[in-house]
């Protein structure tokens, strides 16, 4: 999910992600991206700290609350230390001030999916291990 409220940089935004293979959805307030996570799933969200109806570390901290395995990136106009101190303990995985080039973009948004996934993976792995060592304790007579 891109959320912004600038037309262009929603769309240039949206369209670079496109490019990549990477399915997309926009909001350009923080109501409506609230709204679109109560009935859809996001892996990722690139997030402006200047909304019209809501200031972006709320939001965050929204997402964050709701979904804190979502990766949230605040991709900002604003590239003053307490924005980015801010957003960082408001839950945001990077934060990235535009412009910001189209190559950084990606290697962000493509390292923290990574990291996620790997996160996932790591989890499903030990819930796998959890089970078959309970699977084996029942076999023997254990619990």
């Amino acid at each position: 999910m891109i959320v912004d409220d600038d037309e262009a940089i929603l769309r240039n935004l949206e369209k670079i992600l496109r490019l990549e293979g990477y399915e997309t959805d926009i909001a350009r307030t923080g109501f409506e991206a609230i709204e679109k996570t109560k009935t859809n799933f996001y892996n990722l969200a690139l997030l402006d700290i200047k909304l019209p109806d809501m200031e972006g570390t709320e939001l965050l901290k929204r997402m964050h609350e709701t979904f804190p395995k979502m990766v949230k990136i605040m991709v900002t106009g604003y590239p003053d230390l307490e924005n980015a101190i801010a957003s960082l303990n408001s839950g945001a995985d990077a934060y990235l001030i535009k412009p910001v080039s189209v190559q950084r973009l990606l290697d962000v948004v493509k390292q923290k999916l990574a990291e996620q996934k790997s996160v996932e993976e790591m989890t499903e792995e030990k819930v796998k291990e959890w089970i078959e060592t309970r699977v084996r304790k029942l076999k023997h007579g254990g619990l």
